[in-house]
């Protein structure tokens, strides 16, 4: 099963809006994807819940898998979206190739 570790650059975590944004792209994916913290039970990345309970705080690492079709390229896509501080991005709706590709890990 395919995986990329990733560093929270958000400087909030992944809370309010960060999570909200992270949540909206994993729905966009074609594949389902799981996200979790360290060794913990991995959650859906499309669900709003799951994501705020993992309480993953700016430099936390996370670990994003997929199976199936689409799923390099989904946890590719949601990697680089972690990866950006989303607190500071001005437009929520920007692609997701525009971020600090240093912090992801695959």
């Amino acid at each position: 099963m395919p995986e990329r570790t990733v560093v929270i650059a958000s400087s909030s975590g992944l809370h309010a809006r960060p999570a909200k944004i992270f949540v909206q792209a994993a729905a966009r994916q074609g594949t389902p994807v799981r996200i979790r913290v360290g060794d913990g039970t991995p959650v859906p990345a499309n669900s709003m819940l799951g994501v705020l309970a993992l309480g993953a705080t700016h430099g936390t690492a996370v670990t994003l898998d997929a199976e199936g079709p689409g799923a390099d390229e989904a946890l590719d896509a949601l990697a680089e979206v972690l990866a950006r501080d989303l607190d500071a991005d001005e437009s929520p709706g920007r692609s997701a190739g525009g971020g600090a590709g240093g912090n992801v890990h695959g």
